[in-house]
């Protein structure tokens, strides 16, 4: 699908501050993003559709690699795969962490090396860990001590398997308390404070099956600041200089997560890419050197700020529908496809593209069209307040953590995924169909 663009509209910067940097306005209220007018994407493909923008999502990688040059940048796969996403991210150079078996072999099938991927995941299923063998992956993020005997077994006598321990360092960060991953009071890693950690990684060492390559933690998503990571990043620091002291290893890798805060409204905090990649070297660089340790390779993990910005979600308006006086705008969406809302309270800035209003502005609250009460995409946002049943409505920042998370709830299906590239647009992700439904539900 190729579109000639129509002439660009002016507007003010701080509108399309969150949306992808290829987006442009058009004329009657129009946006096009790489090059194609949203408003064909939805009369072709149909709503909701997720748009996925190809260049800001290569961007976005490279500018990952700029900042950390001397770092293994991992993207994380749980935000959103596909097979379109895993190229793109393999020829920009970045590696993959994944957190299942589906991840893994979708990733290895579209041809990404897995020598160059990481597993994750607090509670690994056999087949995670027998595809991650059988397919060679790079490394197994160990999570507890009874991954231990079992990933050496696994291996077999005649095997070696690299693995990292994922540390919990006592740091509280993230947006939200249901992404604060760097406390003991949730359920992933082994803990620092305890000693839990200290006992696994003197385990693994004692395991000839398994090669500790090095120390893995992540302390939350949604961080913008970067004081937290230099704090976990000292204890981790210290952590290896007493492995180092206590069993006379030095371990060459530190995985340092991610959960790089973006904003989903203009104003919102982001993270400074670049603040954290020049603080994080310092402070690795001078923790290292004053307990005499050598350099590790560093690595991150970014998912959401990968792509989430690259991502634009479509949905029609069904109803509009006034109580009291709350303005609210059913579309053919929801929670099946966006549960983040209901799940962590996250506020989106939807907009009308397509045409132009005529009535001033009005509080509205954008809610889906599922069965509860909870289904709302956007609290308390300014829409026009002619808006109707038909029309358009563009939410940004839809990349991440939408799709991935979707559900099948009240059979409505998931989105598709359509690509835009150079004013081409492609689907990459099929919608599913009620025919799916049926052929999922073999019972009589």
């Amino acid at each position: 699908m190729t579109i000639t663009v129509l002439p660009e509209i002016p507007t003010g910067a701080d509108e399309l501050s969150v949306w992808p940097a290829s987006t442009t306005p058009l004329p009657h209220g129009g946006l096009a993003v790489g090059g194609v007018p949203l408003g064909e994407i939805a009369d072709r493909f149909d709503t909701p559709a997720y748009v996925l923008d190809e260049g800001e999502v290569r961007g976005r990688c490279r500018t990952y690699r700029d900042a950390f040059p001397d770092a293994d940048v991992l993207y994380a796969a749980k935000a959103f795969l596909s097979r379109a996403m895993v190229r793109w991210v393999s020829e920009e150079g970045l590696g993959l962490d994944v957190c299942s078996a589906g991840e893994l072999e979708l990733a290895v099938t579209a041809g990404f090396p897995a020598e160059r991927i990481v597993l994750h995941g607090n509670a690994k299923a056999p087949r995670d860990l027998e595809a991650a063998l059988r397919l060679g992956v790079g490394r197994i993020v160990i999570d507890g001590p009874s991954e231990i005997a079992r990933i050496a077994a696994a291996v077999g006598p005649e095997g070696r398997q690299k693995v990292m321990v994922r540390v919990v360092p006592g740091v509280s960060a993230g947006g939200h308390d249901k992404i604060r991953t760097g406390t003991d009071d949730q359920k992933f890693g082994l803990s620092l404070t305890d000693g839990g950690a200290q006992h696994a990684i003197a385990r693994i060492l004692g395991q000839p099956q398994l090669e500790l390559t090095g120390l893995h933690c992540h302390i939350g998503s949604q961080i913008s600041d970067v004081k937290p990571y230099l704090v976990a990043l000292r204890r981790m620091v210290g952590l290896m200089a007493r492995v180092r002291d206590a069993h006379g290893v030095v371990l060459p890798e530190l995985d340092m997560g991610g959960g790089h805060a973006v904003a989903y409204r203009p104003g919102d905090p982001a993270l400074d890419l670049t603040a954290l990649a020049r603080r994080m070297r310092a402070e690795l660089v001078a923790g290292c050197a004053a307990a005499g340790l050598a350099v590790p390779r560093l690595a991150v993990e970014p998912g959401r700020a990968v792509v989430g910005p690259a991502g634009v979600v479509l949905y029609r308006v069904l109803a509009v529908k006034r109580t009291g006086a709350t303005v609210f705008v059913a579309v053919d969406g929801g929670m099946s496809d966006n549960p983040r809302p209901a799940l962590y309270g996250v506020r989106y800035a939807p907009r009308l593209i397509g045409r132009t209003a005529t009535a001033p502005p009005c509080t509205a609250t954008v809610v889906g069209r599922h069965c509860e009460a909870g289904d709302v995409l956007a609290a308390d946002v300014q829409l026009p307040g002619d808006v109707h049943p038909g029309d358009l409505l563009a939410v940004p920042v839809a990349g991440a953590y939408q799709l991935s998370m979707a559900s099948g709830y009240n059979l409505v299906g998931r989105p598709a995924v359509i690509g835009v590239h150079g004013g081409t647009a492609r689907l990459l992700v099929r919608r599913e169909t009620l025919d799916d439904f049926r052929k999922r539900d073999v019972g009589a």
